[in-house]
């Protein structure tokens, strides 16, 4: 892993599966979504950082997690706005608003407008899309 968040990984689909568990591969590189209420960190509030599992992008500060009470880890803003894009989604029916890793490409969620101040925003992450870096004391 490099610190240079210029480099944008470009992995085959083989190379994605080696790396990742099924559960990963399915959220980050086939779009999924993990059930809700299963993730470990669903109620991990422990300082440090939000990771992508599959690049290392550092997407989250843990200040920034908040209990939506939807299932699914949830932030209130990015770490930097460069760490993530995001486009329209208007799979199943509905119209929202895609989050991915700008790094790798995976897919972390999606955000909504219906978050807590100071954004508004609710960013509702995969934990399967997440790893985390403990803050060093």
């Amino acid at each position: 892993m490099t610190n240079d968040d210029s480099i944008i990984v470009n992995k085959t689909d083989s190379e994605w599966k080696a790396q990742l568990t099924p559960e990963q591969y399915y959220v980050l590189r086939q779009k999924g979504t993990e059930r809700p209420f299963t993730s470990k960190f669903e109620d991990h509030y422990d300082g440090g950082i939000y990771t992508c599992a599959g690049c290392g992008n550092e997407l989250f500060k843990s200040d920034s997690k908040f209990d939506a009470g939807c299932g699914w880890p949830s932030f209130y803003e990015a770490l930097d706005s460069t760490k993530i894009k995001t486009e329209v989604d208007k799979t199943h029916g509905m119209q929202r608003i895609e989050i991915m890793c700008a790094k790798c490409g995976g897919h972390l969620g999606h955000v909504f407008d219906d978050g807590p101040k100071p954004t508004g925003l609710r960013y509702c992450v995969n934990g399967a899309a997440l790893d985390f870096l403990k803050k060093k004391k």
